[in-house]
C-alpha cells in the first residue's frame, strides 16, 4: 500500500515542565497590558483540573488566587504544587460559593464531575468571572440551556474543553473533509471503544479523611462512598456522568457537527445495554457502574446520518482503530481518529492512501495549550472562542439525548429551533431532573 504523509507532585512538576514546547504552532496570545495577570481560581482539584491549570500557569497571564475541592488532601497537594511551580500561594476552598464570595477571581477553571458543571459556570459568570469548564456542559439538556443563557446574560467569555475543534491534525482532518476530496458523505460513523468483561460489585468503604462527600454529591443522588466511583470512575455512573456517550461521544459529535455546519439533528434514537458487565448493582455494602456496556445511537440529520457506537468489550482490533470518526463519501473514506492521525482511503483502489500523524501535547495526548490560549485569545481580543457555550452546547445536547432515547427505549422526534422533544411528554421531562434538597435546578 502506497501511503503519502502530509503534514503526584513530582509528576506535576515534570509535566509542567514540557508545557513550553510546542509544535510549530502559535505562541500564547498575550493580554494588550503584558503585565497583566487574571485573578485566576480552579475548582476541581484532580488530575484534569491540574492539567488545565498547568496550561494556565504556562501562558503567563494568571495569578492563581485559589484552589476549590472538597477533599482537604486534594486541594492542599494542589496548593503546594502551585507554589513549586510558579510562586503563587492560592488559598485553599471546600465550597466554590464562599471561594467566588472572598476571592472575586476573573477567570474560573471547573473540572468537577459534570452534575456539577452548571451550577458552578452559572455562579462563576454571575459573579463576573470568565470560565473554562470541562465537557460536556450540563449533565441534562436543560442544565447546559440555563449555563448559555447565564453566560449571554453576563457578556463573560466561557470556554468548554472540547479540544479536538483546535487540535492540529482534526484541523488538517477537517480541512481535507471540507475540500471535497471525499466526496459527497452521506453517512458518519463515530466511536470509543475498549476492552473489559464482566464487573464484579467493589465493596463501599468509609468516607475518605478530609473528604465532604455529601458536598461532592451536591444535587444529585447521594450515593455510599465507593472506590469505583471516585476518583475517577463516576462517568460510568448516571448520576454524576453519562457514560461512553457523554464522555467520549461529545468530542465526536462536536467534530460532526463542526464538518457539516449543522446545527442538530431531526430524529435521535438509542439502544444498548449491559450483557457483559452485567446487573448494575447499588446496595448499602456494594456497588458497580450502571451505564451500558455498549451503546449505538442514530442521529438523523438533513443531509446525512451519523452513528455512535461504543464497547467496553472486545476492543476493535479488527478495524485497528480504537477511537475516532469514518466520514463514508463518493470518493472514499476519512478516518480521523486520536493518536493515530488521520487517514483517507480512496474508492479508486489505484490511487494512494493518504495519511496525517497525529499532532498531540504529551504526556496526555490532548491540546489544552492550544485551546486555553484561545480562551486568553478571546478575553483579551474579544475573538470569538472556538468552543465556545453556543457551539459547545449544541454539540453537548447531542449525547444528553441519545441517554433520553437510551432511558425511554424509542426514538425521539427533535425540534432544534425550541430545543423541544416533539410529542413525548415522558421523554421532555427527563430534559430536567430533580435535585436533592437544598439545591434549585437552574432556571
Amino acid at each position: 500500500m502506497n501511503v503519502i504523509p502530509v503534514q503526584n507532585r513530582r509528576r506535576f512538576l515534570r509535566d509542567a515542565t514540557l508545557l513550553g514546547g510546542g509544535f510549530g504552532v502559535a505562541p500564547f496570545l498575550r493580554a494588550a497590558d503584558p503585565a497583566k495577570k487574571y485573578r485566576t481560581a480552579l475548582i476541581g482539584c484532580g488530575w484534569w483540573g491540574k492539567n488545565i491549570l498547568k496550561e494556565a500557569i504556562a501562558s503567563g497571564s494568571v495569578k492563581v488566587v485559589a484552589l476549590c475541592d472538597v477533599g482537604a488532601n486534594i486541594r492542599e497537594v494542589a496548593a503546594e504544587q502551585v507554589t513549586d511551580l510558579n510562586g503563587d500561594q492560592p488559598k485553599s476552598y471546600n465550597d466554590y460559593r464562599e471561594m467566588l464570595e472572598k476571592e472575586k477571581p476573573e477567570i474560573v477553571i471547573i473540572a468537577t464531575p459534570d452534575h456539577w458543571h452548571a451550577l458552578q459556570t452559572i455562579a462563576a459568570v454571575k459573579a463576573g468571572a470568565h470560565v473554562f469548564v470541562e465537557k460536556p456542559t450540563g449533565h441534562t439538556v436543560n442544565e447546559s440551556r440555563a449555563m448559555l443563557h447565564a453566560a449571554r446574560d453576563s457578556g463573560r467569555v466561557v470556554q468548554v474543553g472540547l479540544h479536538r475543534r483546535i487540535g492540529p491534525h482534526h484541523v488538517s482532518g477537517m480541512n481535507f473533509l471540507k475540500s471535497g476530496a471525499v466526496g459527497d458523505v452521506g453517512m458518519v460513523r463515530i466511536f470509543a471503544h475498549g476492552g473489559g468483561g464482566r464487573e464484579k460489585p467493589s465493596r463501599n468503604t468509609d468516607v475518605p479523611p478530609g473528604m465532604d462527600w455529601d458536598l461532592w454529591c451536591g444535587p444529585a443522588p447521594k450515593r455510599a462512598f465507593n472506590p469505583k466511583l471516585h476518583p475517577g470512575g463516576w462517568r460510568q455512573f448516571l448520576d454524576y456522568g453519562n457514560g461512553q456517550l457523554g464522555d467520549w461521544g461529545v468530542h465526536w459529535l462536536d467534530q460532526v457537527l463542526l464538518w457539516s455546519g449543522e446545527k442538530y439533528p431531526r430524529r435521535v434514537f438509542s439502544t444498548g445495554g449491559r450483557p457483559v458487565a452485567g446487573p448494575a448493582v447499588n446496595s448499602a455494602t456494594e456497588q458497580t457502574t450502571d451505564a451500558p456496556d455498549h451503546q449505538v445511537a442514530v442521529y438523523d440529520f438533513d443531509g446525512f446520518t451519523c452513528v455512535w457506537e461504543h464497547r467496553r468489550f472486545a476492543e476493535n482490533n479488527a478495524e485497528k482503530h480504537g477511537v475516532g470518526a469514518y466520514f463514508y463519501g463518493t470518493k472514499g473514506t476519512l478516518h480521523i481518529g486520536w493518536r493515530d492521525g488521520w487517514t483517507f482511503h480512496p474508492s479508486d483502489r489505484n490511487a494512494p492512501v493518504v495519511h496525517e500523524d497525529s499532532q498531540l501535547q504529551e504526556p496526555d495526548g490532548h491540546n489544552l495549550k492550544l485551546l486555553w490560549a484561545d480562551f486568553m485569545a478571546s478575553i483579551t481580543e474579544g475573538k470569538k472562542a472556538v468552543a465556545a457555550i453556543e457551539i459547545a452546547h449544541r454539540s453537548s445536547v447531542l449525547p444528553l439525548l441519545g441517554m433520553i432515547s437510551l432511558r425511554t427505549g424509542r426514538s425521539l422526534q427533535w425540534d432544534g429551533d425550541r430545543e423541544q422533544i416533539v410529542g413525548d411528554p415522558e421523554a421532555s421531562k427527563l430534559l430536567s431532573r430533580p435535585y436533592r434538597d437544598g439545591w434549585v435546578y437552574p432556571a
